[in-house]
């Protein structure tokens, strides 16, 4: 009787547990879209009205890759994400291969002085460090997993740096991007950081990283000052903006006059000055442009959304199915945060100019399409978290 009793009880558990859906989740990122959109029309009409006789080609493209991405969001968010562990290293190796495609065939397109982009049908193209950063999100908790304990010792810890590290290498060496690589491995180091036990080591290498950046920086700027090093020159930049706010550091000292102009609550949506005349403004530079239409009102507003996004996926890697689960959100969520912080960093000349862009509201069709494939992925986890009661 009792066995009986016990047993009806487990299988009203069982009938009460739910399956949930973030849909917390999938409100900020459409409004964070909705939001880049609005404002990517007021800061980016006038050049496209003088480069492509319309004023709302930027708005137009972005709105149409935006609407492909939110339906490619929700078909990802539909599939088990544990099949991701059995393409983790074919994902890899793959993304690599497309890295050395760009580099040594006539597939790979310059944009803007840099080889980047890879070529596609109809005039289109897709920058494949995106594809990496994927790639790395679903290889290296697939490479933890497998480790299991072993990722805690020394060589475990520096295997799982290793892949990280060549994933680094090979976005920077075969495409030339810094930027993309600093991510890459950022993601990489996140998600070793928060499966490890010993994690005041990762702090201290850290702040030694960052005081030996700062401090080469500084001598590198006063050795090679007349280097002609493209990326010397922006550190030199960097450190020294205002000497150099006609030519190299051009685009930085705008955008800083962009948001002093703009004050606390701006001068209002589609009235700004600066957007005319900072250099690719809709890019890396966008957030400038929404300080001085907006003020530092609407660049609060834009930094709590994001926020908000990143508490929310830290709701679901917390409440994650398993490890591999945890893993993959914990990667996710380290991508948005670095790329926001970076680009934050840069528009207010906290770092040298990398050229990153602010997920969901710069232009950049690749970008968006991948983050919504990532943020696919966080919501078919979600889909997987059980809820009883």
């Amino acid at each position: 009787m009792a066995q009986r009793i016990k047993s009806r009880r487990r299988k009203a558990v069982k009938k009460q547990a739910v399956h949930y859906f973030d849909y917390s989740l999938l409100a900020i990122i459409i409004f964070l879209m909705c939001f880049g959109l609005v404002m990517l029309y007021s800061i980016s009409s006038y050049e496209a009205r003088t480069e492509y006789g319309d004023g709302m080609y930027f708005l137009k493209r972005q709105g149409l890759i935006g609407l492909g991405s939110i339906v490619v969001m929700m078909w990802v968010s539909r599939l088990d994400y544990h099949m991701f562990s059995k393409y983790a290293t074919m994902s890899y190796w793959g993304s690599m291969l497309l890295l050395a495609l760009v580099k040594f065939t006539p597939l790979g397109i310059e944009v803007n002085g840099a080889r980047r982009w890879f070529r596609l049908p109809a005039n289109q193209s897709f920058q494949p460090a995106e594809i990496m950063k994927i790639a790395v999100i679903i290889f290296i908790p697939y490479l933890i997993c497998r480790m299991g304990n072993k990722v805690h010792t020394l060589k475990g810890s520096l295997g799982v740096v290793e892949w990280g590290g060549l994933a680094a290498l090979g976005v920077y060496v075969l495409t030339d991007n810094l930027s993309s690589a600093i991510i890459v491995m950022g993601i990489s180091c996140c998600i070793l950081f928060v499966v490890h036990k010993k994690q005041k080591i990762f702090l201290w290498i850290a702040g030694g990283g960052l005081a030996v950046f700062v401090a080469g920086s500084y001598i590198l700027g006063r050795l090679l000052e007349n280097s002609t090093s493209f990326r010397l020159r922006r550190i030199i930049a960097w450190l020294n903006p205002e000497k150099y706010a006609s030519t190299i550091s051009f685009q930085t000292v705008q955008g800083l006059y962009a948001i002093g102009s703009g004050g606390f609550f701006g001068k209002g949506l589609g009235n700004g000055v600066q957007k005319t005349v900072i250099p690719e403004v809709q890019n890396d530079m966008i957030l400038s442009a929404i300080c001085e239409e907006l003020g530092v009102f609407g660049a609060i507003i834009i930094l709590v959304l994001f926020g908000l996004l990143i508490y929310r996926l830290l709701f679901i890697a917390q409440n994650a199915p398993d490890l591999y689960g945890a893993l993959i959100m914990t990667g996710i969520m380290s991508h948005i945060a670095i790329q926001v912080i970076l680009n934050v960093m840069v528009v207010t000349n906290m770092m040298p100019n990398t050229g990153i862009t602010l997920p969901f509201i710069s232009y950049g069709g690749t970008s968006i399409l991948f983050l919504m494939i990532e943020m696919g992925m966080a919501l078919g986890i979600s889909r997987r978290i059980k809820l009883e009661g």
